[in-house]
């Protein structure tokens, strides 16, 4: 598959925001509906754009994947990162793409522009096996001492963390 990575474009953050929603909520078993709390955070494109650079992996004619990426010094988007990190955050490939690729070219994209990291930090859903293998295979190591729960209210959801030195 010839994939292109480029900036997000003002256009294209409604499917941005849908194929993220898609991939974080309705196929991890954890989709509350329109009423789920984190939904907007999810679909909310443009407030990640603005604070940190969202990609998106193209084939000739669609956008087939996006992730966020937040350079040293993190601000507003950062999760997790702390000093001399820079972290990657919502990575998402559309069901009909995965397996073929498009979630590698992202994360190899943010680790290329982490020039002046020292680490490069990530968060995922246990449930996320697939993203898991992927991190791996790339040199990422998992960080459990950093493992973290975004929503302390409900205990099932304890995000596990990975880091990458560079």
């Amino acid at each position: 598959m010839d994939l292109q990575i480029r900036r997000a474009e003002p256009a294209e953050y409604d499917l941005l925001g849908d194929l993220i929603a898609t991939a974080y909520l309705r196929e991890n078993l954890l989709d509350y509906g329109e009423n789920d709390p984190y939904l907007p955070e999810l679909k909310n494109v443009a407030k990640r754009a603005a604070a940190a650079e969202v990609l998106v992996a193209t084939t000739t004619d669609e956008a087939i994947g996006t992730v966020t990426f937040v350079p040293v010094g993190g601000g507003p988007m950062a999760d997790i990162a702390g000093p001399g990190e820079a972290e990657i955050r919502m990575l998402a490939v559309a069901p009909e793409a995965r397996g073929k690729g498009a979630g590698e070219v992202l994360v190899r994209a943010c680790v290329d522009r982490a020039a002046g990291a020292e680490r490069i930090v990530l968060s995922t859903q246990r449930s996320m096996h697939a993203a898991h293998r992927l991190y791996e295979r790339l040199g990422f190591v998992r960080t459990p001492e950093r493992d973290w729960n975004p929503v302390p209210h409900l205990d099932d959801i304890t995000l596990l963390t990975y880091q990458l030195t560079l």
